[in-house]
């Protein structure tokens, strides 16, 4: 996929794995809107897939691809079970993340502060690599704590390619693992794009993307120039609706972002609320779905009102699809988005 990709000098958009949020009807949804867009789940602890639910914690619906299932840990032989275990489940990308600063992430020894010990996240690329039939990729910092950026992500970029990572995802700021909380890490350390860049320049055959601070696809459009990915997270999130114009920015028609295409929202309205039936049939409640749905009409009229429909009727105990229906209507589908919606990313 990566070196295919970079030969054919073809972009990728991703949307960024995120705890609570990616999970399987969140990328079902988000299916819908871009048939391109490259997916991934929230992170998964190989502890937990190879003692776990598996059908739980790694089922998803065929229509999701490509989608990416991201790991957790630090432990190469356990890494490597866990993605035999996933071989049956048939993703297109198994992901390291090297990024997360969460409380619980750090006292399991992984995530960011991995970012301490570029040698050992290489032998855990090595044992990924020699199980996996898929490409291995790795989503990092640009460093943590009082490491300086400009030495410790050169050298751990090239610790990456030489273990044989296939793609490296790069969120261009530092983690702070200790004084800030996860939600701190995502907005205080400044970002450095320009670092971010230039080690672009200098990896010119190395599949590099771009995660951070990205909030709509204009700006996605501007790193694609330089950048041979860009992944945005909570702006797809919040802001789910301009997933539509993903197609055509990364397909070319739309290289500067700014043409998102007409969306036949009603035939997106049944998809969804026959999606809804089926999780509903095998035991999930309406919420669990709609809970993903909430960010669609950013600067329509009525989606205030949508979201109030949304987060309030679809927790009620005997919810239907019903609920859905009633959403759409509340929104002035006609008339369009008055403006273009900021979310934080």
């Amino acid at each position: 996929m990566y070196a295919d990709a970079l030969k054919r000098g073809e972009k990728i958009f991703a949307v960024a794995p995120m705890i609570d949020w990616t999970d399987t009807r969140c990328r079902f949804l988000h299916r819908q809107l871009s048939k391109r867009a490259l997916l991934y789940t929230e992170m998964v602890v190989a502890d937990a897939i190879i003692h776990g639910n598996r059908d739980r914690l790694l089922g998803y619906s065929p229509q999701e691809h490509p989608v990416a299932l991201q790991l957790g840990g630090s432990d190469p032989v356990k890494l490597a079970e866990a993605i035999r275990i996933a071989a049956d489940y048939g993703y297109d990308e198994i992901n390291l993340n090297v990024g997360c600063p969460s409380d619980r992430v750090q006292s399991g020894t992984f995530g960011a502060c991995l970012m301490r010990d570029a040698g050992q996240v290489a032998r855990l690329v090595e044992a990924m690599k020699a199980v996996a039939t898929v490409p291995v990729t790795v989503k990092c910092r640009i460093g943590v704590d009082d490491q300086e950026p400009e030495t410790v992500l050169p050298d751990f970029l090239a610790r990456m390619i030489g273990a044989g990572a296939d793609a490296i995802w790069i969120h261009a700021r530092k983690a702070w693992l200790q004084g800030l909380s996860p939600k701190e890490n995502r907005d205080i350390p400044p970002l450095d794009y320009d670092l971010v860049y230039r080690m672009k320049r200098e990896n010119p055959d190395v599949f590099l993307g771009i995660n951070g601070g990205i909030i709509d696809l204009e700006q996605a459009a501007e790193h694609l120039a330089v950048m041979d990915g860009v992944m945005l997270g909570r702006a797809a999130y919040h802001n789910t609706g301009l997933l539509a114009g993903v197609d055509s920015l990364v397909g070319g028609s739309s290289p500067s972002g700014t043409n998102i295409p007409d969306v036949d929202w009603l035939a997106l309205r049944d998809t969804m609320m026959a999606y809804a039936d089926e999780v509903m049939a095998s035991g999930a409640r309406l919420n669990h779905v709609t809970r993903h749905m909430v960010g669609l009409f950013q600067g329509y009229a009525g989606a205030r009102h949508f979201r109030q429909i949304l987060s309030s009727d679809a927790t009620k105990p005997g919810a239907t699809t019903d609920v859905i229906a009633q959403a759409f209507a509340a929104v002035d589908l006609a008339a369009g988005p008055k403006r273009q919606a900021v979310a934080a990313e």
